[in-house]
């Protein structure tokens, strides 16, 4: 049914893999689309009660986005790309039914992003988490920089946004980032020893409880359309020309405020 995505639905678990591990998982167009119609297949499927995404392989949850698509970009491109990942994560976010991620190694740029949309996470004791933008001259664009800041707080995700720097499966616990660490080998069945919990409440309780939580963490939704543009604006400088190019040629990127 999917070129890039691999599911089983069993005991009312709906279970999503991204499955690129030659590529890490990283997001390309054909990915987000297909997280898209997989994400309405929970909420059209009645047979459905939760779902679990993850990434396919032992490295990497999703490590990213193909930075080799971002070549060439104008700014308004860039401000499509970011809203089309934005509305796909606010499927994701704002579904009756939980989701939750479970983290199997690397979940960088987008896979930080996409792991932040659920409803909480879990993740393996390899896993990494990271907001690398900076090095390209960008900044998160599919909601990055609000999710990050409302679940560790302001001066932890200014941190790992304007630093880069990645945070292991330990911090990201203490953080409050991920609600567990287990090893690979347990990570599915973690999630899913969550799920059938939930699984067993009453479905329009649990439907309320996102919607009242989700409420509580977004006041509104401006700073969603601020990065949005502030995403769009980063593919009109030559600092993002340079740091893209640097990333493809393998080299430090030499960034010049302009």
């Amino acid at each position: 049914m999917y070129q890039t995505l691999l599911t089983t639905l069993a005991d009312n678990i709906y279970i999503i893999t991204i499955n690129r591990p030659d590529k890490l998982n990283a997001l390309n167009t054909t990915v987000i689309d297909e997280l898209g119609s997989a994400i309405d297949e929970i909420y059209n499927n009645q047979e459905i009660k939760s779902a679990v995404l993850t990434g396919a392989g032992a490295k990497a949850f999703v490590a990213g986005a193909d930075i080799s698509g971002f070549s060439g970009l104008t700014k308004e491109q860039g401000m499509a790309l970011a809203k089309k990942g934005q509305d796909i994560f606010f499927k994701i976010e704002r579904s009756a039914k939980p989701i939750v991620a479970a983290v199997n190694g690397f979940a960088l740029g987008g896979g930080c992003e996409l792991a932040m949309a659920c409803h909480f996470r879990i993740c393996s004791d390899n896993a990494q988490f990271g907001q690398p933008e900076v090095n390209l001259g960008l900044l998160p664009g599919y909601g990055g920089t609000q999710r990050l800041t409302q679940l560790i707080g302001k001066g932890r995700s200014l941190e790992m946004l304007m630093s880069g720097n990645m945070l292991n499966a330990a911090n990201a616990l203490q953080y409050g980032l991920v609600n567990a660490v287990v090893s690979q080998e347990e990570l599915l069945n973690k999630a899913k020893s969550i799920l059938s919990v939930i699984n067993s409440k009453a479905p329009l309780a649990i439907a309320k409880c996102i919607e009242c939580a989700n409420a509580a963490g977004q006041p509104n939704d401006e700073g969603y359309a601020l990065e949005i543009k502030s995403f769009g604006d980063c593919f009109g400088t030559e600092d993002m020309k340079e740091g893209v190019a640097a990333f493809m040629e393998k080299r430090k990127p030499v960034f010049k405020s302009r």
